[in-house]
């Protein structure tokens, strides 16, 4: 059933304008709005009354690990990581290694519960289980659609794990592309030879797809790449062919020098900020110099809040970027800019937000950023609507039952956990 919003303020997602008007919401994947003078008569609508909030395009996370949603609070590893490295190896690597279709998917129906409080309708995701490999993406597309999300996936590709599993990898990713939209996933440089890296590009080549990785996320990455590719990870990235394709999505990006930089804003990939992620991993800080205007906004696993992602890369670049007000927002915006020019479907107009936001000072165009950095949080979010549909009513997601999912979600994390010191 179509949702009308009667009676609210529409806050262009481009222009900034602020309208009062009433708004349909059309149904289908690609629906768009139309903005109505008067509330049209009839019981054909799902309808709610909108006096005194806001409504505004809702929000894409362009770098997402469903996978890693059981981890809170889970055990510290066997041994305390001493560099990003180990960080991998004793907590992500042991934890995407125990996972299990049950989990993956307690995993993603966490994730999208998450996201669609926050007012994420759409979710670009990166995902590893090496010893799960087969049917994951399509467990995580399935969870993700039950609760409205649209989604972009990739399996995380990689010979960290044997030429095996790295094959598996593949074909995974040629089965679900053969269906549905999506990436050829990779992990990072540092854990891709030259054989697996051809394979995927020619696979993206194929799918007309393109790649979604880890780039220089440590310093370690480069150091790796010289070591044994004698070149910088871009230049590496840049023969195999990586570069060339405008769906291709580049999470971190680092420690690259002016040379890759150029070499990276030259082309037509995309790059990821993840800035909450890169402090906790003590890697580094994102600086923008030279890479141009093609850079996104993702939470990297850390959680599924884009207003919170948006106001780390503001704060904590305000000494080390080239970051204002205005730049923040259009990060923030950038992968529903992705999303849109390279033709992906599911996150069209009729994805919205609507905000209850009490503001103690006017609120308008001029200084909606103002607004958008000091005030405006996910808890102001009342109602979501994903491609027409309502999803989240008053605070609460109506599509599933949560306390279920979460009772489930709290068996799986204390079975991975179990299996997790076990390895």
């Amino acid at each position: 059933m179509a949702v009308l919003l009667t009676n609210g303020t529409y806050i262009d997602a481009a222009t900034l304008s602020f309208t009062k008007t009433h708004i349909l919401a059309g149904e289908d994947a690609e629906g768009g709005i139309s903005f109505l003078d008067e509330i049209p008569v009839g019981n054909h609508h799902i309808v709610l009354d909108c006096t005194g909030r806001y409504i505004t395009h809702a929000f894409a996370n362009g770098h997402h690990h469903a996978y890693s949603a059981l981890a809170r609070g889970m055990g510290a590893p066997r041994k305390t990581p001493a560099d990003f490295n180990e960080i991998l190896q004793y907590i992500w690597w042991t934890l995407d290694k125990s996972l299990d279709e049950d989990m993956i998917r307690s995993s993603a129906l966490v994730t999208a519960l998450a996201c669609a409080k926050n007012g994420v309708t759409f979710v670009i995701d990166h995902h590893a289980s090496p010893f799960a490999v087969e049917g994951s993406l399509e467990i995580i597309a399935e969870a993700f659609e039950s609760v409205g999300l649209g989604h972009l996936l990739c399996y995380e590709i990689s010979d960290r794990d044997g030429m095996e599993i790295a094959r598996k990898g593949l074909r995974e990713t040629e089965t679900y592309l053969s269906r549905r939209q999506g990436l050829v996933g990779l992990h990072a440089s540092f854990t891709v030879g030259n054989e697996t890296l051809r394979q995927a590009v020619d696979l993206a080549r194929q799918t007309n797809s393109g790649i979604h990785m880890h780039v220089a996320e440590d310093v370690s990455d480069e150091n790796h790449c010289l070591e044994n590719y004698h070149t910088w990870v871009i230049d590496r990235l840049a023969q195999a062919g990586v570069l060339e394709f405008p769906k291709t999505i580049l999470a971190h990006c680092l420690h690259l020098d002016e040379y890759e930089r150029r070499q990276l804003s030259g082309s037509p990939a995309w790059v990821v900020q993840n800035m909450e992620s890169n402090l906790n991993n003590s890697v580094g800080l994102f600086n923008s110099k030279g890479l141009g205007d093609r850079i996104m906004l993702g939470t990297d696993g850390m959680h599924s809040d884009m207003l919170r992602s948006a106001k780390a890369a503001f704060f904590s670049g305000k000494n080390h970027d080239d970051i204002d007000y205005a730049e923040t927002y259009r990060r923030f915006r950038n992968a529903g800019n992705y999303l849109n020019e390279n033709g992906f479907t599911g996150y069209g107009e009729n994805n919205l937000v609507v905000i209850d936001y009490d503001s103690p000072t006017p609120f308008n165009k001029e200084n909606f950023y103002g607004h958008f950095l000091f005030g405006l949080e996910a808890r102001h979010i009342q109602h979501v609507i994903a491609q027409g549909k309502l999803i989240v009513r008053n605070g609460q997601v109506i599509t599933v039952n949560e306390e279920e999912i979460l009772q489930e979600a709290r068996r799986q994390a204390a079975r991975l956990w179990k299996k997790m010191q076990q390895s």
